[in-house]
């Protein structure tokens, strides 16, 4: 029996579930979902293993127009998805009419690998608009091949994934068959905190925070960590640790929790707030964060 393996890429504007369908084809929480936009910052790979396929699925950042040097580098990770996909997910939502990056339409429209267009969100729609919006993208994108789903509701999900397995590529496996990701431990540790702040701070707070895992040791039984927040400014750092430490406390014990379910063992947490002045914009901390180019 012949075996199939080969990337997935998965782009489009911020906030329309790419993260979402990427935890739906897992079946694991990989990468964060928040309301907010721009919340993925990496390309985090993510893998779907069968006795005669391997998808390596690829979440990428939203695409925008970069504001500073951060979102610069995060439109690199964009970039470098068209270069390795052996199948590209141009994800929209309803409603949606236009890419933020007319560069970006360009080379989906030219692509010569397959493409489907996932129009997403449509259990918030009706029939009559999900018909007009299956005829709009069919001009749009006359390459590529559209779903309707729903990833939040697992709707045409398993015919979404099983049409990828179809079109990949005869190859053997590029991981070991019982891995999940390429990320190491630390880099959940990291997202997961960072999910945190971005549900409970508003304004420029979340964008302006980075997370660094200093510590990770795990015995049989508990998993002792001990992080970073690095935020750009000391007016920031007052507002992520709060009133005698209370909002700083709330995100370490959520944090907490959904890591005990995600490693599956007892968790121990200790967090920290630094200044990292203006890292966004300096090349060397953004290498050190892992956005260098």
């Amino acid at each position: 029996m012949t075996h199939k393996a080969g990337f997935v890429n998965i782009i489009g504007n911020p906030n329309v579930g790419k993260s979402t369908l990427m935890n739906a084809f897992i079946g694991e929480k990989l990468s964060i979902i928040t309301s907010k936009a721009q919340t993925t910052r990496h390309r985090i790979l993510g893998i779907v293993n069968g006795d005669e396929f391997q998808v390596i699925l690829s979440d990428t950042p939203g695409i925008i127009k970069p504001a500073y040097e951060l979102q610069e580098s995060m439109m690199d990770f964009v970039k470098s998805a068209f270069e390795d996909a052996d199948v590209l997910i141009y994800m929209v939502e309803i409603g949606e009419k236009e890419l933020k990056d007319e560069a970006f339409f360009k080379k989906i429209t030219a692509a010569k690998i397959p493409i489907l267009l996932l129009i997403n969100k449509i259990d918030q729609s009706n029939q009559e608009e999900l018909e007009e919006q299956v005829q709009f993208w069919s001009k749009k994108v006359p390459n590529a091949e559209i779903y309707p789903i729903s990833a939040l509701k697992n709707f045409n999900i398993k015919e979404v994934f099983d049409r990828l397995v179809t079109l990949l590529p005869e190859s053997p496996a590029f991981y070991p068959k019982d891995q999940l990701t390429d990320k190491p431990e630390r880099f959940f540790v990291n997202e997961a905190i960072r999910e945190k702040i971005l549900m409970h701070y508003k304004k420029e707070i979340p964008y302006a925070v980075e997370v660094e895992t200093e510590e990770f040791i795990e015995d049989e039984t508990i998993i002792r960590i001990r992080s970073v927040i690095m935020v750009e400014r000391d007016s920031q750092k007052g507002i992520i640790i709060g009133h005698k430490g209370s909002a700083l406390k709330r995100v370490g014990v959520e944090a907490r929790k959904e890591l005990e379910k995600f490693f599956g063992k007892k968790i121990h947490i200790e967090l920290y707030v630094k200044i990292n002045k203006n890292w966004r914009s300096n090349q060397r901390q953004l290498k050190r964060f892992g956005y260098n180019k």
